[in-house]
């Protein structure tokens, strides 16, 4: 049996108790892991890393007050060292480029929590990088997109908010023209059929959100 000194440190960050639950169960029966604290937001997963500096952090990507993404940047701007391990319900590509930009150590689908979540803290813990396969394939598949502009990205969130092309030409201080033209140019960028299509295709893939 290892001593409470050897073992991995974890600490569990969900908006959701019985996810929380669910981790500590499974790191409670681990010889080498310990759970050091939960947490239930992205502020209170800052105020817990100060406390317990954990080796590994399992923590959700989609939460209320603060999200896991903007939680991951604060830790690491504090503490660059910090291994951290997001977890998501959704195979979102672009949440998962923007987390592994911002140093997270691992991403994994809430699916394969039982199957991968050991594995992949252990692996962490040892400095090791891992994407949830299921994961990867969404990288991959849309890594030969052209990525929407800027601009672009302004405008769909408009288009999901209800605007129609001139209403978002007056908020953006341009010609209903040049809406039209991005708007043709997103329709193309991400394969979509329509203003609705590209809203969804959006909110899915974690260009936008709502």
């Amino acid at each position: 049996m290892s001593t409470d000194n050897a073992r991995i440190r974890i600490l569990a960050v969900d908006d959701h108790p019985i996810v929380r639950e669910g981790i500590a169960a499974l790191v409670a029966i681990q010889p080498d892991m310990i759970l050091v604290g939960q947490a239930s937001d992205g502020r209170e997963a800052i105020q817990l890393f100060r406390t317990h500096r954990p080796d590994v952090t399992v923590m959700d990507l989609q939460m209320p007050e603060m999200n896991g993404l903007d939680a991951l940047i604060a830790i690491r701007n504090e503490f660059p060292d910090a291994k951290i391990i997001m977890l998501t319900t959704y195979k979102s590509d672009t949440q998962i480029v923007r987390a592994l930009k911002a140093g997270a150590q691992g991403y994994l689908l809430k699916n394969a929590l039982h199957k991968e979540l050991l594995d992949t803290i252990r692996a962490a813990h040892a400095g090791k990088r891992t994407v949830s396969p299921e994961a990867s394939l969404e990288i991959v598949e849309h890594s030969t997109d052209d990525a929407l502009t800027p601009a672009e990205v302004n405008v769909l969130r408009l288009i999901a908010a209800g605007n129609a092309n001139k209403q978002i030409a007056d908020q953006l201080s341009t010609t209903e023209e040049s809406v039209k033209s991005r708007v043709r140019s997103i329709l193309s960028k991400l394969g979509a059929s329509d203003r609705t299509h590209a809203t969804t295709i959006a909110l899915k893939r974690g260009i936008i959100e709502l």
